[in-house]
C-alpha cells in the first residue's frame, strides 16, 4: 500500500499486523542502523518497509537474511547501474565512495526460528540536494542523469528477494564478491569503549591498515592487519576511513 506521509515505514507495519508492504513520500522520522536518522526529500526517493512472514531460516541464520536482503537491493540497482556499486558492510549500498542506500532490518524470533522480519529500505533515487550534514550521500539521478519511479524499482526489489529466498546456497560468496572495499589494503579506524569510575563512556579511536579476510556466521567483520594479526568486529567497533 502507499500512504502519502508516516514517521517511519517500519514503525507502520508494526503498527498494522494486517499489511506486509508500505511505500511513503516521506517519513517524519525515518530510522537507519542504530537509531541514526535518514534524511529524505518529499516524493524524491523510495522509501518502504515490508513484511516477511515465516522466513526459512533459523534464528541463529539472521545474519544470512541480511545478506540476501542486500544482495536484493544490490541486483535491482546493478540493472540500472552497472558499475561503480558495491555493499558496504553491513548492509548499505554504496556507489564508489558515497551512500546510495541503507537498511534497517527488525526480525522477530520464535523458538529457533526466524519467525518475521520487517526490513526498511531507503534508497537516494532523485533527490540532488541535501540538508542536513550526511558526510557522502549519492542518488541514481545524480550518477545517471534520470529519474526513476519508485514504486517500479520496489517491485523489482521484491521480486529479486523472492527469488533469493528461493535459492539461499551460495549468497556469502555472491555477497563478499561485491563487498565495498573487498580487495586490497584500506585504512580502519577501530572504536572502544572504557568506563571510567563514574561509568561515562570514553571512546578512543585508532587507525590502521587492514585488509578484507572474511565474515563470520554471525556477520561480524575479520579484519587482517599488515603483520598478519587478524581481528573480528562487530557491527560500530570499526570504521572505514572514507
Amino acid at each position: 500500500m502507499f500512504i502519502a506521509e508516516t514517521n517511519s515505514t517500519n514503525d507502520y507495519l508494526h503498527g498494522h499486523s494486517d499489511v506486509d508492504i508500505v511505500r511513503t513520500d516521506y517519513q517524519c522520522a525515518g530510522r537507519g542502523q542504530l537509531g541514526n536518522s535518514w534524511e529524505s526529500e518529499r516524493g524524491k526517493n523510495l522509501l518502504f518497509s515490508m513484511r516477511w512472514r515465516n522466513v526459512p531460516l533459523l534464528a541463529t541464520q539472521q545474519w544470512q537474511w541480511n545478506m540476501l536482503v542486500a544482495l536484493a537491493l544490490y541486483r535491482t540497482i546493478y540493472a540500472l547501474q552497472p558499475s561503480g556499486l558495491s555493499v558496504k558492510w553491513p548492509n548499505d549500498l554504496y556507489y564508489q565512495d558515497r551512500k546510495l542506500a541503507g537498511i534497517l532490518i527488525e526480525n522477530t524470533l520464535c523458538g529457533n526460528r526466524l519467525q518475521e522480519s520487517v526490513v526498511g529500505i531507503g534508497l537516494n533515487l532523485n533527490q540532488t540536494e541535501w540538508k542536513s550534514d550526511a558526510p557522502n550521500p549519492v542518488s541514481l539521478k545524480q550518477i545517471t542523469g534520470n529519474d526513476y519511479d519508485a514504486e517500479s524499482v520496489m517491485q523489482h526489489l521484491v521480486n529479486y528477494l523472492s527469488e533469493l529466498v528461493a535459492t539461499t546456497d551460495n549468497c556469502k560468496n555472491e555477497y563478499m564478491s561485491v563487498l565495498y572495499r573487498r580487495d586490497g589494503w584500506h585504512y580502519w579506524e577501530e572504536r572502544e569503549v572504557d568506563l571510567t569510575p563514574t561509568m561515562n563512556a570514553q571512546r578512543s579511536n585508532q587507525s590502521f591498515e587492514a585488509k578484507i579476510s572474511d565474515i563470520t556466521d554471525c556477520g561480524e567483520l575479520v579484519l587482517e592487519k599488515r603483520n598478519g594479526e587478524r581481528k573480528t568486529y562487530h557491527f560500530k567497533q570499526i570504521k572505514y576511513i572514507i
